[in-house]
């Protein structure tokens, strides 16, 4: 596809940059939300594998790339950043696609705008057994992981090289990563670069990852719902971000939802396959 257009939404909560490809009403319109800590050009690789002429608008979320990056106090915050957008723009979507965080985002925006999309598709979303909703469980240990995280870089170049050989990111495909590395940098005061979510935006995100429960929402959401499942890795005491999020019993609280089990892919399957991805995602 040809570059897309960069754009700026003023929401209540900020700032919210989207990319779009194409014109609504020329082919299918597609809706894509990134992952925590991730931004809306993780997609490219996506976008490109779309049958050509589909409309597709990419979210930069609230705390990522170049849209407003507070601290995130609840999911409701970046849910209703983009709801906002969504609204705005005026499409019906034929699909709205979320990945990790972002599928908790579809969800929230298809309970409150229901007409605005005509079938989800949740990549490996991080909407986890009801228990942990019910129990209020506090990730503030997920904070501190993340709020340390290298935030200075020369440039795109080093972030990819350090990057490459390092788990997971050395099983995705080189051309996301350097997708990743090139728009996931902004130019810093001091001079060099620092990260398009701050690490302290990004440890809020998983601190507060069980503050909004989907199930109720889950309830009201009467369309087609594809859910791209990846394995849920053994454990030896050692958090690993390539672990599914998602319980396999999840499709059943949908209407009409189905499961795709994907045993060969992990939870950054976009970045791994992206043109499978980019095929389940048409076909559902």
């Amino acid at each position: 596809m040809t570059p897309p257009i960069t754009n700026v939404f003023q929401s209540s909560h900020g700032d919210i940059c989207y990319f779009q490809w194409g014109k609504a009403g020329d082919g299918l319109s597609v809706l894509l939300l990134h992952a925590t800590g991730f931004h809306a050009r993780c997609w490219d690789k996506v976008v490109d594998a779309f049958p050509a002429g589909t409309h597709v608008v990419a979210v930069d979320q609230l705390g990522h790339g170049r849209s407003a990056r507070p601290e995130i106090k609840d999911w409701t915050m970046v849910a209703a950043a983009t709801a906002e957008l969504v609204k705005s723009l005026g499409v019906t979507f034929d699909i709205a696609v979320g990945h990790s965080m972002g599928g908790h985002c579809v969800v929230q925006i298809a309970a409150e705008l229901p007409d605005s999309f005509k079938k989800l598709v949740l990549v490996d979303p991080v909407i986890m057994s009801r228990e942990i909703y019910r129990k209020a469980t506090n990730y503030s240990d997920s904070y501190e992981m993340v709020s340390r995280r290298r935030n200075a870089w020369s440039g795109p170049d080093e972030m990819f090289e350090r990057f490459r050989d390092r788990h997971p990111y050395k099983l995705w495909d080189p051309a996301v990563l350097r997708d990743y590395c090139e728009w996931g940098l902004l130019p810093a005061l001091e001079g060099g670069f620092e990260l398009g979510c701050p690490p302290k935006t990004e440890g809020s995100v998983y601190a507060t990852s069980a503050s909004v429960d989907p199930y109720p929402l889950i309830e009201a959401i009467d369309q087609p719902v594809a859910i791209l499942r990846a394995p849920q890795l053994a454990k030896d005491g050692a958090f690993d971000f390539a672990s599914s999020p998602t319980p396999p019993g999840l499709f059943g609280f949908f209407a009409n939802g189905k499961d795709v089990y994907l045993p060969d892919l992990t939870h950054f399957m976009p970045m791994q396959d992206p043109k499978r991805i980019a095929e389940l995602i048409i076909s559902g």
